[in-house]
């Protein structure tokens, strides 16, 4: 038995130096100069190693402003260029002052710390001079270039979003789907006040997104349309979502009377769970047929809903819910923070997204509200107007802050469950918006 175990170690032995020596060589030839050329080291006296140390400090690259320090871009050389004294001092300052408020508001004020604290945490790392940690061959650009540059971290994102949902409450009544549909005026409007301000079609289309408070979705679109403003939308669409207990109760409050906000709806009707396990496939096939565009979000989305409500796979289903989403997640806010650089970020256009965003969101909750206010009047059945605040895309957030808002004009009404159907249903149109504006670029 011993014979036998020395033999082994032998032989993996034999194996691991065979592929080093094969490694050392392929290196050799694939870059010949890298084996060959050896920076030479000359002694340095003391005086020599201090300055060389300063030269190398942080302080140094902040204060001197012609160091002739280059940017860092994940996309490489051609997306680099040569910081101009703002942006390699007195912007990197700001932009660590922004990354602090984010810092504050997500641990303090608790708005979506699941995502600020990763993209602030990258916009910090962003923001370190002489590092290019936002390069191409840094941490942040290798997580840029692994899944944001190619899209497929909103699409995982998405399916474990999916897995999360319950169609239930929307399938026990559909017409809630009009509010999803309706605050999505939040998107267009936006669209047509960006292209208004000086933006460009395409910039616009990315901006736009921002209304339907849908942070996958707002990625999405800004990596195929306007890769240079992700940053600012990304922080735009993900803020606006934290801060929905703050921006819609004041409207939905200016937009319906008491007795409307006061009104109880019936309990829902049991759904069946056929129903939830077909619903996800025909909207695939709906989007496939109509909207090609749109089907990477909405099939992402649909296989995971599909998957949880199947019930056959049920460690698929919680590994998408709570492993998957979670490691993706700080991928994903790590990548984001690498556009918060003070040379990509603090720029004139981003206060425009920031400013249009605000408006489009704002909009958007207004339009479902209105929406609901109508769809009471026609009803049979009473439908509170608050609900129609659930129809952007901020799941379940967005929802809660109804049911909250409904619960303090009248205690003990629960609209939780009835906001959860236009809340879905928002998220399907901001995939479908989405598919839409890419449709035009084609």
């Amino acid at each position: 038995m011993k014979l036998k175990q020395i033999f082994t170690a032998l032989l993996f032995a034999l194996v691991a130096l065979t592929s080093s020596a094969y490694a050392e060589e392929h290196k050799a030839v694939t870059n010949p100069e890298a084996s060959s050329v050896k920076k030479e080291y000359h002694p340095k006296s003391l005086s020599e190693l201090a300055v060389s140390f300063w030269e190398t400090t942080g302080i140094k690259a902040i204060f001197d402003t012609n160091d002739g320090e280059m940017s860092a871009d994940p996309a490489g050389e051609l997306k680099e260029h040569k910081l101009g004294a703002f942006e390699s001092s007195f912007g990197r300052i700001i932009m660590i002052m922004i990354v602090f408020l984010l810092f504050y508001l997500a641990i303090a004020k608790g708005f979506e710390p699941l995502l600020l604290i990763p993209i602030a945490f990258g916009g910090l790392l962003a923001n370190i001079p002489l590092a290019h940690m936002a390069g191409p061959d840094g941490m942040l650009g290798v997580i840029y270039n692994m899944g944001i540059a190619n899209e497929f971290f909103p699409l995982l994102i998405f399916m474990g979003v999916g897995a999360m949902t319950d169609f239930g409450p929307l399938l026990a009544n559909p017409k809630t789907a009009l509010l999803g549909g309706a605050a999505q005026f939040g998107i267009f409007g936006s669209l047509v006040g960006a292209t208004a301000l000086g933006f460009d079609l395409q910039d616009a289309s990315a901006i736009s997104i921002i209304g339907g408070a849908d942070g996958p979705t707002s990625i999405f679109i800004a990596n195929r349309l306007a890769p240079d403003m992700l940053g600012a939308i990304a922080v735009a669409a993900y803020s606006y979502m934290a801060l929905v207990p703050v921006i819609q109760p004041p409207i939905m409050r200016a937009l319906t009377t008491k007795e409307e906000r006061q009104i109880k709806m019936g309990i829902q009707r049991p759904v069946h769970r056929l129903e939830k396990l077909i619903f996800p496939i025909i909207v695939l096939m709906l989007s496939i047929m109509v909207l090609p565009e749109s089907t990477p979000l909405i099939g992402a989305f649909a296989f995971g809903n599909f998957a949880k409500e199947s019930g056959v796979v049920d460690r698929l289903s919680d590994t998408m819910q709570n492993s998957l989403i979670n490691i993706v997640t700080i991928f994903l806010g790590l990548g984001v923070g690498s556009k918060l650089a003070a040379d990509k970020f603090l720029v004139l256009e981003s206060l425009g997204i920031m400013i249009i965003g605000l408006i489009a969101f704002a909009a958007g909750t207004a339009a479902g509200v209105i929406m609901a206010k109508i769809m009471n009047k026609f009803s049979k059945e009473p439908i509170n107007p608050l609900i129609g605040a659930a129809g952007v895309s901020a799941v379940p957030m967005s929802a809660r802050v109804v049911s909250k808002v409904g619960a303090e004009e009248r205690p003990g009404n629960v609209l939780l469950m009835h906001a959860m159907g236009p809340n879905v249903a928002g998220v399907i149109g901001s995939a479908v918006a989405a598919g839409v504006l890419l449709s035009i670029f084609k």
